[in-house]
């Protein structure tokens, strides 16, 4: 039996394999847990179902844009941690108001972290700047501190880049399953926006606005220093010059999404929409 094929398993050998997955359950690491799984199902049905060993050395910098998001700052935190994936954590506070900064204060000096503080509030797109400069790892994710998305998703959003398919993985809430259903206009504008960008770009996205953007560095470090947007259209912007990049190979996957309403603090308003789109525009038709 190789780890390559599914194989029909005896009785007695499906019992060895499911003690020494309780026992790698127990004592082992995460790769001695995944080698049993392969044993057990075989390489490809463990790869198609996202179950795969991660480099070693292998880092993931994450990047948390945070505007008084007291609340939730610390499950976020919490969840990335426990991702399953080692990561560098870079939250750039944009002048919270609320407690964050405080709380992110007494963060300072924790190995896995890097803390950026803007003194006024400028926006996400200033704020991811400012956390891209400081990314170390192989991959650079975007995951945003209201809890909207779950990082218990970055093993499967990362896999077509560290399977060396892919150069950057959008996460489209729209091919997902578990969806929290809210406002079905900010749905309508979330797809028409998609549509205008793949008019534009030539892709075929399903989510343009998705936070789930995950990039390997070289792309990210190429991109950052031309990025121009302040607010939420740095999401198009992004998008558009990914797209102009020659020779990158894009993928989507399916995430959950868990979106707020404005009464637990969601920001994004109709007016960003608007810039969304003239931003679609200018960074396909006009900016290099």
């Amino acid at each position: 039996m190789t780890c390559d094929e599914p194989s029909t398993l005896s009785v007695a050998d499906a019992r060895q394999l499911l003690l020494q997955w309780a026992e790698a359950c127990a004592q082992g690491t995460a790769r001695d847990r995944i080698e049993v799984v392969e044993r057990l199902l075989g390489k490809s049905t463990c790869r198609r179902l996202g179950i795969y060993r991660v480099p070693d050395h292998f880092l993931l910098s994450v990047v948390i844009p945070a505007y008084n998001e007291v609340r939730t700052i610390e499950e976020v935190v919490a969840r990335v941690r426990g991702s399953g994936v080692p990561v560098q954590i870079i939250i750039v506070d944009d002048g919270s108001t609320d407690g964050t900064r405080e709380l992110l204060q007494r963060w300072e000096g924790a190995a896995d972290l890097t803390i950026v503080m803007h003194e006024t509030n400028q926006g996400k797109g200033s704020a991811l700047r400012s956390g891209f400069s400081h990314a170390k790892g192989d991959v650079v994710i975007v995951q945003d501190a209201d809890l909207e998305y779950d990082p218990a998703e970055f093993e499967k959003l990362i896999q077509p880049i560290i399977e060396d398919e892919a150069d950057v993985v959008f996460g489209s809430r729209f091919a997902g399953d578990n969806q929290r259903v809210l406002y079905f206009w900010h749905s309508v504008g979330n797809k028409l926006l998609t549509f205008v960008s793949n008019c534009m770009t030539n892709l075929n996205l399903t989510d343009m606005e998705t936070c789930y953007k995950a990039f390997r560095r070289e792309v990210i470090q190429r991109i950052a220093p031309t990025l121009r947007e302040q607010r939420f259209g740095i999401e198009p912007e992004l998008t558009a010059k990914v797209a102009k990049m020659p020779g990158v190979r894009i993928y989507e996957r399916p995430i959950s999404y868990r979106g707020r309403t404005y009464a637990e603090g969601k920001k994004i308003t109709w007016r960003d929409g608007f810039r969304a789109l003239y931003c679609i525009l200018r960074y396909s038709l006009f900016d290099r």
